[in-house]
């Protein structure tokens, strides 16, 4: 008799029969290996054997073989595997926009889902720098000597997707008193120059910006009516103030509105903009940045809710390039401390100087949010416009008619 009465009341199982029920009707076994008759197969598909013995330990060539540098060699494989898909999405996404292509509906919905892929690996990229980190300082110390000068500063798949995107090639941080290009030889700097010459996403993002439906003067007219409300806005914020009692109260009031009212004033300046753009601040011309605003006003609206996803995950692949410089430089940090790097730059010194908005390529749709004005202040759009689905037709501007009031 069992120890546990309560088993033997509450479960009673006929395993021998449930068994052979299993067995019965278990259909897992019915299917017919292919493989054994020959063809491609799984291995040689992936060219297995090319990936997962192309980890040669330069340590153990010196015939000191330091455990962690497998750890080292696959992470950095990784990455570039990784980098290659991105570009290889990236190029996709240049290439619909350069063909004038993103008047089709079908294909924006093919660059907003290449545009979430390639932030979904830099996620993943970015999250890779923990597994780097098991390894501790010593550790890597005992096997750095052997990887000079090799640098992470060459790896060639980066600096195209740098350029790619749209990097500046004026804001670049020298490397070793440098231009970056010249760390690269032969078919590596051909590509290189060939990528700076290509028409950037940052560009093509731009000319498709301009021609957002609704600037046109002539048309719904967003600018001309924008500028107005605003004007109007101020106007009334300030009558507001002013009709204050507390002196106090209302001189602090005051200048924080002649603070709010310069910076959008500005925003209407267009010869400041492009003063702006000569000096580096700007990326995207005056015009561009009119239609990404309008965009980013009317995102609920179905016209531009696929656009605003576009603007969104471009701002997206800029925090998390920058996120993954930030923790690059942290992990350099900790690892060789203010060391040299092993390929002769200042290491941690030259990362850190990479981490700003001088690398940011789409700064000027983060600085959209500088110029949130009141709902009120915003345009409304007359009927026709409001009912207007995104079609492949969208740059007619018979749609947008301005006889209809604010």
């Amino acid at each position: 008799m069992s120890g546990c009465p309560f088993w033997e009341n509450k479960y009673q199982f006929n395993f021998k029969k449930l068994s052979l029920e299993d067995e019965e009707g278990d259909k897992s076994q019915e299917g017919l290996n292919k493989a054994s008759k020959g063809g491609l197969i799984y291995g040689d598909y992936l060219q297995l054997d090319k990936i997962l013995n192309a980890q040669e330990l330069q340590s153990e060539k010196k015939g000191n073989k330091i455990h962690d540098e497998h750890l080292f060699i696959v992470t950095h494989q990784a990455y570039e595997l990784w980098f290659k898909q991105i570009l290889w999405e990236l190029d996709s996404v240049r290439v619909i926009f350069q063909n004038g292509h993103v008047r089709d509906e079908r294909n924006m919905l093919k660059v907003v889902t290449r545009m979430n892929r390639i932030t979904m690996i830099l996620k993943l990229l970015v999250e890779q720098f923990s597994v780097l980190e098991t390894m501790t300082a010593l550790d890597f110390f005992d096997f750095r000597d052997y990887l000079s000068p090799a640098s992470g500063f060459q790896s060639l798949q980066f600096r195209l997707l740098e350029n790619k995107i749209g990097v500046p090639q004026s804001l670049r941080v020298p490397y070793n008193r440098r231009h970056y290009r010249d760390n690269f030889k032969g078919k590596e700097n051909e590509l290189l120059l060939k990528s700076e010459q290509e028409p950037t996403l940052l560009q093509l993002v731009e000319a498709w910006l301009e021609r957002t439906p609704g600037l046109e003067p002539e048309g719904f007219n967003f600018w001309g009516k924008f500028e107005v409300n605003v004007l109007k806005g101020l106007e009334e914020e300030f009558a507001m103030v002013q009709a204050k009692q507390d002196l106090e109260e209302k001189e602090d009031q005051l200048a924080e509105l002649q603070k709010q009212k310069e910076v959008l004033i500005s925003l209407f300046d267009e010869k400041r903009h492009e003063h702006l753009l000569s000096k580096g601040e700007r990326r995207l011309s005056y015009k561009a940045m009119k239609g990404a605003l309008m965009i980013y006003f009317y995102r609920e609206e179905p016209r531009f809710q696929v656009p605003f996803q576009i603007l969104t995950s471009l701002m997206d692949i800029d925090v998390l390039m920058t996120k993954w410089r930030y923790n690059h430089v942290c992990m350099v940090h900790r690892m060789i401390g203010s060391k040299a790097g092993t390929g002769g730059s200042s290491g941690y010194q030259y990362l850190r100087s990479t981490v700003s908005d001088r690398y940011k390529v789409f700064v000027d749709l983060f600085n959209l949010s500088t110029y949130l004005v009141p709902r009120h202040w915003i345009p409304r759009m007359n009927p026709t416009v409001h009912k207007f689905l995104y079609t492949a037709e969208y740059c007619d501007s018979s749609y947008f008619s301005s006889d209809d009031s604010d």
